[in-house]
């Protein structure tokens, strides 16, 4: 009897760990560049209580099947879907979005790169005058050479010009030349597996072990290389309705453990109360 109080317990213990994914969720709605999580799970061991076996001299099956009871289970992985999220116009000349697979790169700090799909990027003004292009946070964005990616000071935002490979050009002073190169390109990377990344927060990611080593579009080494779009900016991939129906079945099933506990508690009781 003991066994089905625990085997509930972790039942429930697994489903308020999937209601915290799902709130998660919920509350980065709005996060720009956001990717959903899932939370997947395990069973536990099994208690063989009587194993299949045959009859070593007929060879006839003198019980074909195992007597298991399992032991419940167990969150094991978070699953962070990739797929692209709705698109947003902002029309501003510094907030971006990746079509694909790509991810930005950010230093942190230095010997500390990180990767983001966040876009939205901001101009930070040195001591020295000049501008460099920073997130919300003000972690510089590194081109292809692994700069960061400096302004003029005499040029406006709406003079900034970004193609889709993520080449800056600028408006020139010039008419007859119209737009110029910068001399800086948004250094845009892939990995083999992204769900090996981890997430440090401030919509970062890390690449680790499992997720290979950064693979920049630039080198030609990737298949499908993405494009940048500018003026717009990725929004979350949650989808509200979706994540609330998750919610109501975590709900009910974290109800149906507690049940379980609740009528082995009860049952116990009874057994208790034989003596009586």
């Amino acid at each position: 009897m003991m066994r089905s109080l625990w085997t509930g317990a972790s039942g429930m213990i697994a489903q308020q760990m999937n209601v915290d994914t799902i709130s998660n969720n919920l509350a980065n709605v709005n996060t720009t560049g956001y990717k959903k999580e899932r939370l997947e799970f395990k069973t536990l061991l099994y208690q063989t209580l009587q194993q299949a076996n045959l009859d070593p001299v007929n060879e006839l099956g003198t019980r074909p099947v195992n007597l298991q009871v399992g032991l419940g289970v167990r969150p094991i992985a978070t699953a962070r879907m990739f797929d692209m999220g709705n698109i947003e116009v902002t029309n501003h000349p510094l907030d971006f979005a990746i079509e694909g697979p790509g991810f930005f790169t950010v230093e942190r700090n230095v010997d500390d790169i990180a990767y983001t799909r966040d876009g939205c990027f901001k101009l930070a003004t040195s001591e020295d005058g000049y501008s460099t292009l920073v997130t919300s946070d003000g972690y510089s964005i590194l081109d292809i050479d692994g700069e960061h990616i400096i302004i003029p000071e005499d040029v406006t935002l709406n003079d900034i010009s970004v193609d889709d490979l993520g080449r800056f050009r600028i408006k020139s002073a010039d008419p007859v030349v119209g737009m110029e190169e910068l001399g800086h390109q948004l250094d845009i990377v892939q990995f083999s597996n992204v769900q090996g990344l981890e997430a440090i927060g401030a919509n970062l990611f890390r690449p680790t072990v499992t997720s290979g080593e950064p693979m920049p579009e630039s080198e030609g080494t990737v298949i499908t290389p993405s494009e940048v779009h500018q003026g717009v900016r990725e929004m979350a991939n949650v989808q509200v309705a979706e994540e609330m129906v998750r919610l109501i079945v975590a709900q009910r099933a974290y109800d149906l453990n507690s049940k379980v506990i609740t009528t082995s508690d009860e049952m116990l009781q009874t057994a208790n109360n034989l003596k009586r």
